[in-house]
């Protein structure tokens, strides 16, 4: 008896021991370079939604056309109409930020909803899921998001509707996996034996205690992905126009101007771009190996 309350003091005692403690320092700087972009993405766009900018992202000065970084008033300099680079930076993070997360709450909430009831529930509901599932895959991203720009002009909210919705079958897939390997040992008997509601099985024991990280990774890899997608079709012409900012317009226009030696108004946002996307790309993966004890096993 005194053998078994000795290995229970240790389970314990292990499983209080703080996440981080027990990572690995790869996974830990991998997380932190992701915090601090999603700091600096934040804090970006609360200045820009403020109108608390370095200058006007509007403006144009015809006496300062395509000045280089470092010029006074102007720290990453203007492109070709004079316009402050930095400013329009910060201005061209709300192109995407508020359509990502739109994006993002659809991909977790309907898939949530979708893989709870795959795998809690199985037979009939369980196969519509799957059938739904594969229809929503079947159709090419790129087929779809072309349509809705040409239905309703390029409004990127409803384009991050379409890149939300096409993620939902991932999320739905994750969840269900889990609910089934929680299945696998006795997990959800073991609660519904001990008379604990349906309802607080499903929120409490299996999506909180044990869908938390896989939501939070998906909700990481979601916003790096709708960057990308904000992003490549603003360069394409089909995202957000002039002249309103965002980081692919700013790439396309300053690309005209990079063999001539002017660099920096294409280049600025592309760096932006790579750094912001490889951040988020990176709190997810240590996040994913961090609590799933992937580098453990």
């Amino acid at each position: 008896m005194k053998k078994y309350s000795q290995i229970s003091i240790k389970v314990s005692d292990f499983s209080e021991v703080p996440f981080w403690k027990k990572a690995n320092t790869i996974d830990l700087i991998c997380v932190g370079y992701g915090l601090t972009i999603f700091i600096l993405v934040l804090v970006s766009y609360i200045l820009g939604a403020t109108d608390f900018l370095p200058g006007d992202p509007q403006k144009l000065n015809l006496a300062l056309l395509m000045a280089p970084p470092g010029t006074e008033g102007h720290i990453l300099g203007t492109d070709f109409v004079g316009r402050d680079i930095l400013s329009r930076l910060i201005i061209g993070i709300q192109a995407y930020f508020l359509p990502g997360l739109l994006a993002i709450a659809i991909s977790l909430i309907l898939g949530t909803c979708f893989g709870v009831a795959a795998g809690y529930w199985e037979g009939w509901i369980d196969t519509i899921v799957t059938y739904t599932s594969n229809l929503l895959n079947s159709f090419p991203r790129l087929v779809l998001i072309l349509l809705m720009v040409a239905a309703f002009k390029p409004d990127i909210y409803y384009i991050m509707i379409v890149v939300g919705i096409t993620n939902v079958p991932a999320v739905a897939s994750l969840v269900k996996g889990k609910i089934q390997f929680l299945k696998q040992k006795n997990f959800i008997e073991a609660a519904i034996s001990l008379g604990l509601k349906t309802r607080s099985i499903i929120i409490k024991h299996i999506l909180w205690h044990n869908c938390r990280a896989i939501l939070i990774i998906q909700a990481t890899l979601g916003m790096a992905e709708a960057i990308l997608m904000e992003t490549s079709l603003s360069y394409l012409g089909f995202g957000v126009q002039e002249p309103t900012p965002s980081w692919g317009n700013m790439v396309q226009a300053g690309s005209n101007y990079f063999l001539q030696g002017n660099f920096w108004p294409s280049t600025a946002p592309a760096l932006a771009i790579l750094f912001t996307i490889m951040g988020f790309h990176l709190l997810g993966d240590g996040l994913n190996n961090i609590l799933e004890g992937k580098r453990n096993k």
